[in-house]
């Protein structure tokens, strides 16, 4: 294999920088000509790909964001679409890929390499981190950091006045996010898609704090809770409870930017050279991810289609501080 292709696409999370630097330094040091294309899928329909060299990454390792931009298309998931992008690689003697993005980059990967056999290894870039096959996602670590540092600050208003905040973080079909936050956070409840916690729930959580003279409260919503989101449950607990202070705050995308952390960066470093050693070892079709601090390829449909589920002892670490 003498040239390969590294994109992103989907959403942004901190550290793909860190990780296409990762990938374009590993391809030069075992001798491979490494491209960008911009706009990830995009890119590849339309041509928008460049040389990378050493250089071309310098100084962006502590940047959030992607240098080489981040795009959902809908084009690359129509044959006519996936038939241009073939063109264009074939045209520029690619013949591996570095994908960096969560399950719908995943997804296109594997029509791709179905329908033309291009090997492409995947680099788990979710704040999500929904994916099977990875302990954790890159962007994860720093998502959970920013939204503690803002519900820290928030808790110090919901004390100073006695109030209720509901506090929404990402996560419309995970909860990872809510979780860690929760415990980190001090938070009295945390509502996750992956548990069926009711209004009735928050009410008597909210009931018994006041019962033990707790004077604030921080109850931590994730996106995709089957109640709603945090506004509507905030207004569903303020007509049964009336009496109480109740604030909403929706973090929203302040969790998908900034620095990435150390662990993010180390991550995506990692990951980023095992995604080319894979490809140079005939690895295709998969995702690279770590398990148990040990390196594994995961096959794209695997990775999408099975739960990771919330560890158990977590939730049961909410419901026993909170107390």
């Amino acid at each position: 294999m003498k040239k390969i292709a590294v994109f992103t696409s989907g959403g942004d999370a901190p550290g793909m920088n860190a990780c296409i630097r990762s990938v374009v330094r590993s391809a030069i040091y075992h001798g491979i000509e490494v491209y960008g294309a911009r706009y990830g899928y995009n890119g590849l329909i339309e041509g928008d790909i460049f040389k990378l060299k050493s250089y071309s990454v310098s100084n962006i390792l502590q940047r959030g964001g992607t240098i080489l931009k981040s795009a959902r298309s809908k084009e690359f998931f129509t044959k006519e679409g996936r038939a241009k992008a073939y063109k264009q690689i074939q045209a520029k003697g690619i013949e591996g890929i570095v994908a960096i993005g969560g399950d719908g980059t995943f997804t296109g990967a594997n029509l791709f390499n179905e329908e033309y056999g291009v090997p492409i290894i995947g680099a788990p870039g979710t704040i999500d981190n929904d994916l099977y096959g990875s302990d954790s996602t890159i962007g994860f670590d720093t998502a959970v950091n920013t939204a503690l540092e803002a519900i820290d600050k928030i808790r110090d208003t919901a004390n100073s006045h006695d109030r209720v905040f509901f506090v929404e973080v990402m996560g419309k079909h995970s909860g990872y996010i809510g979780i860690q936050t929760g415990i980190g956070g001090g938070a009295e409840l945390v509502m996750v898609p992956e548990l069926s916690t009711t209004i009735d729930d928050v009410l008597n959580t909210l009931k018994q704090g006041r019962d033990r003279d707790k004077t604030s409260s921080i109850i931590i919503v994730s996106e995709g809770d089957e109640q709603g989101n945090a506004i509507e449950i905030a207004a569903k607990v303020a007509k049964q409870l009336p009496d109480l202070d109740i604030r909403v705050s929706t973090l929203g995308h302040i969790q998908r930017g900034g620095a990435p952390t150390a662990f993010d960066r180390i991550l995506a470093s990692r990951l980023g050279i095992a995604a080319v050693e894979g490809l140079l070892n005939g690895q295709k079709n998969c995702m690279v991810g770590i398990v148990n601090n040990e390196m594994k390829y995961t096959n794209f449909k695997l990775a999408i289609s099975k739960s990771k589920p919330l560890n158990p002892e977590l939730l049961k670490l909410v419901e026993i501080l909170s107390i």
